[in-house]
């Protein structure tokens, strides 16, 4: 009789891993996989509260109502179809691109100046793009004197692009560092409050209405057209953007260790500064001062996948489009039948975050 085969028990006849790649390859695929949850889940949320944000309004529409607007607008009433489709729904769009371009736009000027303070609006580009409307709202003065009613837009588009340059050139002066870029931008931001108080001062009542209600931020006046550009300026960066992803995650090791890595630190925050100054512009041009969005939804998002650009970029966006489309909702609420300045609200709900992080000190996440 044979003896029993115990050779598959033996521990020296079991598969050895003697440097952990195994136990290495899972951790990855679960972090991988972790990622990927978190994307789809904010996505998922991203379109629940762009549910809830064309439901919500004074007109008294029903749910039944939107649906059929929605789905089958042929059947719906005339006025349903122009509360959904001219009013509700390209609001709820551009509040989702803008949030969208506000938080990649931080995103990537946190890591570029390695600064977690650093956002379109702390850099003062939402203060260069409010002088631009002001200038065109006050003296009709524009770089482009045949815009028409697109007029304040693109002098606020133009004028946070100059912003920007502006803030690299003076950085370029001392050499490209992100301590001098930020010393620039806080001095601009300065600068163009007191040219925008200036102009403040000059104008008339109406003038002077038109300028506070532009710097409260607000997506009152969003159209199909407005929605399309700012969502084809995100569409065209985000991907070249994640070209760059993983110097970009290299240069979070620093500048000496990025350039040990092969990377062309000044040439790299070249590109990625005035690609973010291009979707920086386009974001506050339509829809005026809106802060915090490009300051919170990036440390949110480092919160929750890290800092590999790869996933970091699209959760970043992801979290400024829900932040955006969430305060869109609230605005409606405040006070019922108005419109309340998104803005304002994003200040309020940024606020609270902003000092969570100061008091807890969060440098595990930075």
């Amino acid at each position: 009789m044979n003896p029993p085969d115990t050779s598959s028990a033996l521990p020296f006849d079991r598969p050895v891993d003697p440097d952990g790649s195994e136990r290495a390859r899972s951790l990855y695929r679960s972090i991988v996989a972790h990622r990927t949850r978190t994307l789809l889940l904010l996505a998922a949320a991203c379109v629940l509260t762009t549910i809830i944000d064309i439901s919500v309004g004074p007109s008294g529409l029903t749910l039944g109502e939107i649906v059929e607007a929605l789905f089958a607008p042929a059947d719906a009433s005339p006025a349903a179809q122009v509360i959904l489709w001219d009013l509700r729904l390209p609001t709820a769009l551009l509040a989702l691109a803008v949030g969208a371009a506000l938080g990649i736009a931080g995103a990537e000027m946190q890591t570029i100046l390695a600064n977690p303070l650093a956002s379109p609006y702390t850099l003062g580009v939402s203060a260069g793009a409010g002088f631009g409307a002001a200038l065109a709202i006050v003296l009709g003065v524009g770089v482009l004197p045949f815009a028409g009613e697109y007029l304040v837009p693109v002098n606020a588009f133009a004028f946070a692009l100059l912003t920007c340059l502006a803030i690299y050139f003076l950085g370029t002066i001392r050499g490209v560092s992100s301590e001098t870029m930020i010393l620039a931008g806080i001095a601009l931001l300065f600068l163009f409050h007191s040219l925008l108080a200036f102009l403040q001062y000059l104008a008339s009542e109406e003038a002077l209405q038109a300028i506070v209600f532009w710097l409260f931020g607000s997506l009152a006046k969003a159209t199909w057209p407005k929605v399309g550009m700012v969502a084809a300026v995100v569409a065209v960066v985000l991907p070249l953007l994640l070209r760059d992803c993983w110097k970009l995650t290299a240069l979070k090791l620093g500048d000496e260790r990025a350039r040990s890595l092969g990377v062309h630190v000044e040439r790299l925050r070249l590109r990625v500064f005035l690609t973010v100054s291009v979707l920086t512009a386009a974001a506050v041009c339509f829809v005026g001062t809106i802060g915090f969005v490009g300051l919170i939804a990036p440390h949110i998002a480092r919160m929750l996948v890290g800092e590999d650009q790869r996933h970091f970029l699209p959760v970043a966006a992801l979290c400024g489009a829900l932040i955006l489309s969430t305060a869109s909702t609230a605005s409606k609420l405040v006070i019922p039948g108005a419109l309340f300045p998104i803005g304002i609200l994003t200040s309020l709900m940024g606020i609270p975050f902003f000092l969570y992080l100061v008091i807890r000190g969060r440098r595990r996440y930075w």
